[in-house]
């Protein structure tokens, strides 16, 4: 699809992803790697900064908050952002209303960029709670070895849980305050079934608590836990603001850039 040059002869569309998932990144190398849309979009992707050494995707990055909805608004007035796509985890829920707000204060369109959730399946034992504190009110009943795979920031909702032995996985040492009975184990994903098999039986896991972030990059825990009979602690995730359109797949995300669908839903 072919787009007016703007100023200085870059191209007339300019595309913020709100990222840091592997969908972003995606989005990104699809947008560089198609000549059509090389030639038509400007990118940039905006990362959190939650991660020491991110791996950064093609085009141009800018790394840390906004300001809130007012600051995103503005930066996307500033700099002559055409569509904002939210590629942004599943459970990154503040930004997401942040992006919506934004779009009602410049009338420039957001997309929710978000990979299906997971579903239970023959053999699973799943609870689910609806946010992190309802998954540290239930935890003590299911298991005494937790594999917590929630991410680092959301340890202080665990850290009154004294009877609990919490194995934690990530790329940066956790902050703040944490369960007492803490191991933490640095990698960087993703992480393949072998490896998953092996780390439940190591540790002695009883109990694996996750967030319903969806994907396959992160799915072999789940596996591994079905196989060793281990019970799951799903967190669900927070809906998608009212009236912002959807999108499943990099490829609609695509053809949303292009003008065809999704449409807002509710």
């Amino acid at each position: 699809m072919s787009a007016e040059p703007g100023a200085a002869g870059r191209p007339g569309r300019h595309v913020l992803i709100l990222g840091g998932t592997t969908e972003a990144r995606r989005l990104a190398e699809a947008l560089a790697r198609d000549p059509v849309h090389a030639s038509s979009y400007r990118v940039t992707n905006s990362l959190a900064g939650r991660v020491a050494s991110p791996v950064l995707p093609p085009g141009e990055t800018r790394i840390g908050g906004f300001g809130g909805a007012a600051g995103l608004a503005g930066w996307i007035a500033a700099h002559g952002v055409t569509h904002v796509v939210d590629a942004t985890h599943p459970f990154a829920e503040r930004m997401s209303f942040h992006a919506a707000e934004a779009e009602a204060l410049t009338g420039v369109p957001v997309l929710a960029l978000r990979r299906p959730g997971w579903s239970p399946g023959p053999g699973d034992a799943w609870t689910f709670a609806d946010d992190l504190a309802g998954a540290a009110a239930v935890l003590p009943s299911l298991g005494g070895r937790a594999f917590l795979t929630t991410g680092r920031t959301g340890l202080h909702v665990f850290a009154d849980l004294t009877g609990t032995w919490f194995l934690v996985r990530s790329v940066d040492p956790p902050q703040g305050p944490v369960p007492p009975r803490l191991e933490t184990v640095l990698a960087r994903g993703p992480f393949g079934l072998e490896e998953e098999r092996e780390l439940l039986a190591r540790h002695r896991i009883d109990v694996l608590v996750t967030k319903d972030s969806g994907g396959g990059a992160t799915a072999p825990k789940l596996t591994a836990a079905r196989e060793a009979g281990i019970p799951v602690l799903v967190v669900r995730r927070p809906p998608v603001p009212e009236g912002v359109a959807r999108a499943e797949s990099v490829e609609e995300a695509l053809r949303w850039l292009g003008g065809e669908g999704p449409h807002p839903l509710g």
